[in-house]
């Protein structure tokens, strides 16, 4: 043992005739020996290698591949293999091991081609020919469905056996295809690469999507397998979806043209959405997901892309008319997925906003109603804003810039209206309106007041109402109140059952006091309350009804304690009153909803010769009755006196400019100084206003005239 050489072990033998190998001659024995200088002790098992290499039996490769062609035969004809696939598995294994993988590989190749190509044949038999309607393309489809199903589950009962082959030989060569993948080729070049079949393949896929375009009930589950199928063999892009897209980019070009004749805007868009939904869900069925943005795009240009503006044009202003909020909401999501959609939908409602407010704004016969009319159009544009545009914000700029471009289309105007707005709710106090409601409507007047060009800052009387809105509970916190109760609990009230309240100067009404002529009933109370009763006074009368009333009011019906009925002249002469003032006052007793007086002819205006009686027939549902003076109507000239005070208001802020310009340009013409006095001033403004004001600034040292020029300016630092 000592002079043999240990060879290296080999655990693989060969028992029998396995896979036709025959058993080795002789095994190599095992030699025993004993240690030396003992007797037994333990033995040492030595296994030597196979003195000779195994080799094949003659006609082992032919005969092997003779039973593995059989089994290729057996699964491409689906009838049983007489095979065990363990012993076929083990068979391509052995000839693998011996440097047959080459010659192995190309055998199977070649045995599947045959098969592939003949399966052709079956595709142009008279029946596939000429496919005259839907119903033979069902047909053809179906038969190249099925040969492709089968060949899918043929190549993996081919790939299981040789699949010892499939990951060595194949696996070390990257130039070879694996089984799977030649099977794949071979079925492209072979089948789907004909001209014919895949004309008819791709033809009758697409008609099958138009008929369920079209409403129609179509097999998914055959589109899913044929376009899976192209997919697979990676002529998917080329062979269907090119022409798929040129389809589809033609029938919605046709049907958008159409529909937009004949539908409305809102059943337009219920359309859009709904094909968008459908091209999505067909995405998810059967089409590759690669297909699904172009697909989108195509459906969005088509539809919604290519007729913005019709759609903006025929339904917006319609939609925003009738406040149609699910329809606005639905119009915004669609033109947002589109390029330019969203910007031709800003423009379109900036010029809604502009036409609609101008003619608010403009028209004189709706002044009445304009402050009301434009806070309700604000109310409503911003729900839009909110629950349709998603509070957007370019939406919102934009609504802010077209209200302002179309409020101060009419200068002075609505600022005056406002006013007057305002003056009118706070007079109602809590009989219209809440607290918090009054606080609301404050709120949004000063929304719109900041849209008028240099009015950015509430007036004096705006921020007075904000300020000193009384309520019922602070008024017993007045100390003139407690004052004037006082003085009358000290008082003799006489015959006349009278209530005083005197407020402080910051609350008198602002109508200019007159003098008129008291009762002495009324002088005494009068003088007891140190003439603080000159412009109100709340005068409860005795009997059924409560009154309380003005001034005026108390001294025009205390005339009827004496007489039954006075003409105008006889009420004027004998009360003092001032002609317009005393006019509202009749017109409050004898033309409102509480007529105390009757007047005689009847009408709605005081003339000179009307007459007056009392109603010895009033009736009324309370007790205590509020009689509300008519509200005077501006004169022309107290018109222009309010633009006059909107024009000093407004001189500071040209001042301002004519100072910023100058200190700028440092030297500036007056032609040139004006016109950039326009460009900067929003708010409309005289020629002959802005040489006053250019004028009291060269006075007050901030600017000169130039010694040489008296049209140019110079900057005084």
């Amino acid at each position: 043992m000592a002079d043999e050489t240990p060879r290296k072990g080999s655990f693989s033998a060969l028992v029998g005739h396995t896979n036709g190998l025959t058993k080795p001659a002789s095994l190599a024995a095992a030699a025993v020996t004993s240690k030396p200088g003992g007797s037994g002790g333990s033995k040492k098992l030595v296994i030597k290698n196979f003195r000779d290499r195994p080799k094949l039996p003659d006609n082992y490769t032919q005969d092997t591949w003779h039973k593995l062609h059989e089994a290729v035969k057996a699964i491409q004809s689906s009838t049983s293999i007489r095979y065990n696939l363990e012993e076929l598995y083990q068979a391509v294994e052995n000839l693998c091991s011996h440097k047959v993988a080459p010659t192995l590989y190309q055998q199977l190749r070649e045995a599947c081609e045959s098969h592939v190509q003949a399966q052709i044949l079956q595709f142009r038999e008279y029946p596939f020919l000429v496919c005259t309607d839907s119903l033979d393309s069902v047909f053809f489809l179906k038969k190249i469905n099925t040969c492709w199903q089968d060949h899918c589950r043929q190549m993996i009962m081919v790939r299981s056996i040789f699949l010892f082959l499939d990951r060595t030989y194949v696996l070390q060569n990257s130039l070879l295809p694996s089984i799977w993948d030649m099977g794949l080729e071979l079925f492209r070049s072979h089948v789907i690469s004909d001209r014919m079949v895949q004309t008819k393949t791709i033809d009758g896929i697409l008609l099958l999507i138009a008929r369920e375009r079209s409403g129609e009930a179509v097999d998914r589950s055959l589109l899913r397998g044929l376009l899976g199928m192209l997919s697979d063999l990676q002529v998917y892009k080329d062979s269907f979806e090119l022409k798929f897209l040129e389809e589809t980019n033609c029938l919605y070009a046709a049907e958008g043209q159409r529909l937009m004749q004949e539908r409305e805007v809102p059943e337009y868009l219920n359309h859009v959405s709904k094909r968008l939904e459908e091209e999505g869900d067909r995405v998810i069925t059967y089409l590759d997901h690669s297909t699904q943005k172009p697909l989108i795009a195509c459906v969005e240009k088509q539809l919604l892309g290519e007729h913005l503006t019709a759609i903006l044009q025929k339904g917006l202003d319609h939609l925003l008319d009738e406040n149609r909020v699910p329809d606005l909401t639905q119009m915004y999501q669609l033109f947002s997925r589109v390029r330019g959609g969203q910007q031709a939908l800003l423009q379109h409602w900036s010029e809604y906003i502009k036409t609609f407010g101008t003619t608010i704004v403009i028209n004189p016969e709706k002044d009445k109603d304009m402050v009301q009319d434009l806070l309700d159009f604000k109310d409503r544009v911003d729900h839009v804003i909110d629950v349709c545009f998603q509070r957007n914000e370019k939406f919102i700029n934009l609504m802010k810039e077209s209200f302002e471009a179309f409020i101060n289309k009419r200068p002075n105007k609505p600022a005056e209206l406002i006013a007057k707005h305002v003056d009118s709710k706070l007079r109602a106090g809590n009989k219209e309106a809440t607290d918090e409601e009054l606080e609301r409507i404050l709120d949004k007047v000063m929304i719109i007041f900041r849209f008028i060009h240099g009015e950015k800052s509430p007036p004096r009387p705006l921020l007075w109402a904000r300020r000193n809105t009384l309520r019922p509970d602070a008024q017993s916190s007045c100390p003139d109140l407690l004052c004037s109760q006082y003085m009358q609990n000290q008082s003799d009230p006489g015959s006349i059952d009278l209530t005083v309240n005197i407020l402080t100067m910051g609350y008198w009404p602002t109508y200019t006091p007159m003098d008129v002529h008291l009762t002495p009933e009324v002088s005494v109370l009068s003088a007891t309350a140190r003439t603080r009763l000159t412009g109100g006074a709340s005068a409860l009368l005795q009997g059924k009804k409560e009154f309380q009333v003005s001034l005026f009011q108390t001294l025009v019906l205390l005339m009827f304690n004496e007489g039954d009925g006075f003409g105008f002249e006889e009420i004027k002469a004998a009360t003092g009153i001032e002609d317009s003032e005393l006019r509202r006052t009749l017109q409050s007793l004898a033309c409102g909803k509480a007529r105390v007086l009757i007047k005689s002819p009847k009408g709605k205006e005081v003339e000179d010769g009307d007459k007056f009686f009392f109603n010895g027939d009033f009736k009324h549902k309370l007790f205590r009755i509020k009689i509300n003076q008519i509200q005077m109507k501006e004169t022309v000239e107290e018109q222009v006196s309010t633009t006059e005070r909107v024009f000093q208001d407004r001189q500071y802020q040209i001042d301002a400019a004519i100072v910023r310009i100058m200190k700028m340009r440092k030297t500036l013409g007056h032609n040139l100084l004006v016109s950039e006095l326009y460009n900067q001033l929003k708010f409309p403004v005289k020629p002959g206003d802005l040489k006053k004001r250019i004028e009291s600034l060269i006075d007050r040292d901030y600017m000169e005239r130039d010694k040489d020029s008296p049209n140019q300016y110079h900057y005084v630092a």
